[in-house]
């Protein structure tokens, strides 16, 4: 690697002097995105997409030193050029382009390719090294459009309103895509984890439209759910927290229930395959359109994916480890 390195701090630009996503505390932080594996606290500075600005304070401290950057803007750092252009990942993710004289890196964080109604669409940025991720870098991972699995939730939901309907869902990224999904299908009051709530909120501030929702800690105690839906982290699974739904009907909405038997393993009695990553013909198809001659894959399957990316595309492709881990339910 040249222009961007691995220390122990994480992705590292010496000519720019700044770390992306880093892992430890650092001067410099250019953030992709607000998930826990890739914006951590302590940081002087951080550099990161204006509409994720309420949650990257909310997760990281009110008081950060936060500079909001516009899809697409250039900001020079040391001697380097460096502009943010959307993932498609979660609100306000993004891609990293950075570029020295003629070399030009793009760091995809976390991204994919499918329509999401509560974020900007994936950009394909062209350059000569990409840091692709491959969290679902498998051939078995294929996904429906939002909007076919939101119908499915939907349905779901409706087939039995004689019960509470629990699904259970990261509380950033996934349980606002389900919200604003729905609304084609329906305008009725969701219920919702207090985690849940507290991220919707900042999505409402920023425009994103979804169904209204009710923290279930605001209901009276006696209140009984009977047909309502409820969203909830997977924290709150056999929690707790659960004690007060009679008889509910479970379910997980994840890309990892496209594997066979992982509901089941989980222990809920239905799964959604609903992913905010991409999935393979994504991650070769973004590949391919980058133009990239070098490509590092981090996170998940980055074995697989490279490997298939030599050996029948011709590109250079190698493995990257880092301390990226996926979505932490918090």
């Amino acid at each position: 690697m040249s222009l961007i390195s691995v220390r122990p701090e994480g992705l590292y630009c010496a000519q720019g002097d700044f770390y992306i996503d880093p892992w430890r505390k650092v001067e410099t932080a250019l953030i992709t995105h607000a998930h826990s594996d890739h914006a951590r606290s302590g940081s002087e500075h951080y550099y990161a997409i204006h509409s994720s600005a309420g949650i990257l304070r909310k997760r990281l401290g009110q008081d950060i030193d936060l500079k909001p950057m516009q899809y697409g803007d250039k900001i020079k750092l040391g001697n380097t050029w460096v502009s943010f252009h959307s993932a498609g990942h979660v609100l306000g993710s993004a891609q990293i382009r950075v570029e020295h004289k003629d070399d030009v890196w793009c760091i995809s964080g976390d991204y994919k390719r499918c329509a999401d109604p509560t974020c900007e669409p994936f950009e394909v940025v062209e350059c000569d090294t990409y840091i692709t991720e491959a969290t679902f870098g498998l051939p078995i991972y294929r996904w429906q459009s939002g909007a076919t699995t939101a119908e499915q939730i939907y349905r779901w939901w409706q087939r039995d309103l004689e019960r509470p309907s629990l699904l259970f869902c990261y509380s950033f990224g996934k349980a606002q895509r389900v919200l604003a999904e729905l609304t084609q299908f329906t305008d009725k009051t969701v219920y919702v984890h207090g985690a849940v709530q507290a991220l919707t909120e900042i999505y409402r501030q920023v425009g994103v439209n979804m169904l209204p929702t009710v923290p279930t800690s605001q209901t009276e105690k006696s209140y009984r759910f009977q047909g309502d839906l409820v969203i909830a982290p997977p924290s709150g699974h056999r929690s707790t927290w659960m004690k007060r739904f009679k008889r509910p009907q479970t379910a997980f909405a994840s890309g990892w229930m496209a594997v066979r038997g992982a509901r089941r393993r989980r222990g809920y009695e239905r799964g959604f395959i609903l992913s905010d990553h991409a999935d393979w013909p994504s991650l070769i198809r973004t590949v391919k359109e980058t133009k990239a001659t070098t490509v590092y894959v981090t996170h998940g399957q980055n074995d697989v994916l490279s490997r298939y990316l030599t050996e029948q595309l011709g590109i250079n492709a190698m493995p990257l480890d880092t301390l990226f881990e996926g979505e932490v339910d918090n």
